[in-house]
């Protein structure tokens, strides 16, 4: 009994300490609200293969509900696999080249207003000075307004030969793409809004939300998705949401502990702050380099904001990620370096130390051979070096149960919802063509 009161009056002392550091909880009034029809338009559209080059590869191939929103690996297997996650094998008439630079990020929350900047490396950020105010990689600049950057974000996948475009030689998306025709009459988007329209399902169901017979933009196609990810992704309804509305019983005294280590002694809110545990800004904190990268320098290396910018300074950094669902987006940091979460903790308190010692083990690969090796950036002792040098985090000591805590809060983040999405796989779209051969009722129960 005496024990039990200890606790309790640590769990409230610590509550009342940290009242002022805590942020809000998360609201339905952090999203803009979308039409019904939109976004069941946008959820055909996000597992229709359609949209590939090859009509393959779908969204949802990458970013499965039943994956976390993720597809549960540290590098994808896109255009030229079959299959979904860890499962995923090359297609032996269709061999992929490579793995994805970067892993496949989570999507949860992505439509909440406070998200200006996507990808990992910024490279969709609303810009006042860019045109229609979202700046886009070159190349890619909008021909029409978007309401947000998750719109904007949501076409450009459809345009990488290795996520869904396909090789060229393979399909006219692909090559346009490689000619670099991305916009226009001719562009790869355009072929692939008039691929869509060609269908009479999509058309009509364009007709409700564009006016009937108004050709079918990209911008069109961007949008519907985003108002899916926007509504099927919000979480907002975590153990921690309700302790922050009041409900004190809705956390453990362990995640209690870490909640006051994250806000605290561990310092995890200083970056992971705000409704949604992101400071949305860029930091270097050395996660170990493997896979194809993306041809910074060495051409296996990845130098991420850097590359966006132009500024040195930014070199080796990385948006900060939303923590929300983060028990379900493993595996961890922009390869996806760390299969699992007490690793990718245990890297922010010693980032020198980890990234001397790494190993692939700690990662999460499926078993296929590739043209470009997994470690040759593992392998250069210089630019290792140079990784290390960015790292912007100072060595932190906790305990192994300080650790555990921490752990604890982290899994009070999750919402119950995440685990299936609001609207779950679809049994067919209007493309007719096949979905990817993993639906929520194949997973073992959580």
């Amino acid at each position: 009994m005496k024990l039990w009161i200890s606790i309790g009056v640590f769990s409230l002392q610590a509550s009342i300490a940290l009242a002022a550091d805590l942020p809000s909880p998360a609201a339905h009034d952090d999203f803009p609200v979308p039409g019904a029809t939109s976004v069941l338009l946008g959820r055909q559209l996000f597992f229709d293969p359609v949209l590939s080059g090859n009509q393959n590869i779908s969204c949802a191939t990458c970013h499965h509900p039943a994956l976390g929103s993720g597809d549960a690996v540290s590098l994808s297997i896109g255009e030229g696999g079959i299959g979904l996650g860890v499962e995923r094998i090359a297609d032996p008439a269709n061999m992929p080249l490579a793995r994805i630079p970067r892993n496949a990020p989570a999507l949860y929350n992505l439509g909440a207003r406070e998200f200006t900047t996507l990808f990992h490396d910024g490279r969709v950020q609303v810009d006042d000075n860019a045109r229609f105010n979202l700046a886009m990689p070159p190349g890619h600049e909008l021909e029409r307004h978007l309401p947000s950057p998750l719109a904007a974000q949501a076409i450009l996948p459809i345009t990488s030969h290795d996520e869904m475009a396909g090789q060229p030689g393979e399909n006219p998306i692909a090559d346009a793409v490689e000619e670099g025709h991305i916009r226009g009459q001719d562009g790869a988007w355009q072929m692939l809004a008039t691929r869509v329209e060609a269908i009479p399902a999509y058309r009509k169901q364009f007709d409700w939300i564009i006016g009937e017979g108004e050709p079918i933009h990209i911008t069109d196609i961007g949008r519907a998705i985003a108002d899916y990810i926007s509504f099927d992704f919000r979480t907002t309804d975590s153990k921690f949401d309700a302790f922050l509305r009041g409900d004190d019983a809705s956390l453990t005294n362990a995640e209690i502990r870490g909640m006051s280590l994250f806000y605290g002694k561990g310092g995890c809110g200083d970056c992971h702050s705000g409704v949604f545990q992101t400071d949305h800004s860029f930091h270097a904190i050395g996660i170990p380099q493997f896979g194809p990268g993306k041809g910074h320098g060495p051409g296996y290396a990845d130098h991420g904001r850097a590359a966006v910018t132009g500024d040195p300074q930014d070199a080796y950094k990385f948006r900060t990620p939303s923590l929300r669902n983060v028990s379900l987006t493993a595996p961890y940091g922009h390869n996806g370096a760390y299969a699992n979460l007490e690793d990718m903790v245990r890297h922010h308190l010693d980032p020198l130390t980890m990234l001397a010692e790494y190993t692939l083990e700690y990662a999460l690969f499926q078993d296929m051979q590739l043209s470009v090796s997994d470690t040759e950036v593992l392998e250069d002792f210089d630019e290792m070096l140079r990784l290390g040098m960015a790292v912007e985090l100072e060595p932190l000591e906790l305990h192994d149960d300080e650790v555990d805590a921490i752990l604890a809060f982290l899994g009070a983040l999750e919402d119950p919802i995440a685990r299936t999405g609001r609207l779950g796989v679809p049994d067919a779209v209007p493309s007719g063509l096949p979905l990817d051969p993993l639906n929520l009722t194949d997973l073992p129960p959580s």
